[in-house]
């Protein structure tokens, strides 16, 4: 397993502005404080099956997708892996529960493709809200946003057929098909690499599959 590359990244050399966009929908921060925000990320580089966290561990970081996609899965007492949900640009990640409570996570967060992220430590973050007024409020939006995103990505693995599920995840993520391996949407979905193909070839949808 490759581990993550880090950089860290001075206000003057942080050119992506994907970041700033995200957070301004949430709040209108002065020039002053992104500049201080962009001081306490460290840009890193996640290869593709590196994990951003692992289950066992309490979390520590908070990450924000500039490219990439990620995925949340575990495994249960059998050894079955599976896929809970994807996340991709422009979006936070972390294990929630496991970094507000400090707890052992029971979740893996781990890297689908390549992916790079700006990254905040526990300390850096918490230095956000002891120097920007309304941060909490900023912090109370992401989560809530965070939590509507988990229920809206999770997949509907009871209430719907395996068809129907795999068709849903065509339709409401129609750019993540081409870039999520076969083996890791079965398990999104709850089936076998073998069942699946089935469906896609029944629904007459075969996207380019990405390389396990």
């Amino acid at each position: 397993m490759f581990p993550a590359q880090a950089w860290p990244l001075s206000p003057a050399l942080m050119t992506d502005a994907s970041l700033e966009e995200f957070l301004l929908h949430f709040h209108h921060f002065t020039p002053q404080q992104l500049q201080l925000i962009r001081s306490q990320v460290v840009e890193k580089t996640y290869p593709a099956g590196a994990y951003f966290s692992e289950a066992g561990r309490v979390a520590q970081e908070i990450g924000f997708i500039v490219q990439g996609v990620f995925r949340v899965c575990y495994f249960d007492r059998d050894g079955t892996e599976t896929t809970k949900y994807f996340l991709e640009e422009n979006n936070f990640i972390v294990d929630l529960q496991s970094y507000q409570y400090q707890l052992p996570s029971t979740e893996y967060v781990q890297a689908v493709t390549e992916v790079r992220a700006l990254v905040f430590k526990t300390s850096a973050w918490q230095r956000l809200g002891h120097t920007i007024v309304d941060w909490p409020k900023v912090e109370a939006n992401l989560i809530t946003r965070a939590l509507l995103e988990k229920i809206n990505r999770r997949s509907p693995l009871v209430s719907t057929d395996a068809a129907t599920r795999y068709e849903q995840f065509l339709t409401t993520f129609p750019a993540l098909a081409n870039r999520v391996p076969l083996s890791q949407l079965a398990s999104y979905i709850g089936v076998t690499p073998q069942t699946l193909s089935r469906i896609r070839r029944n629904v007459g949808h075969l996207p380019a599959e990405p390389e396990e």
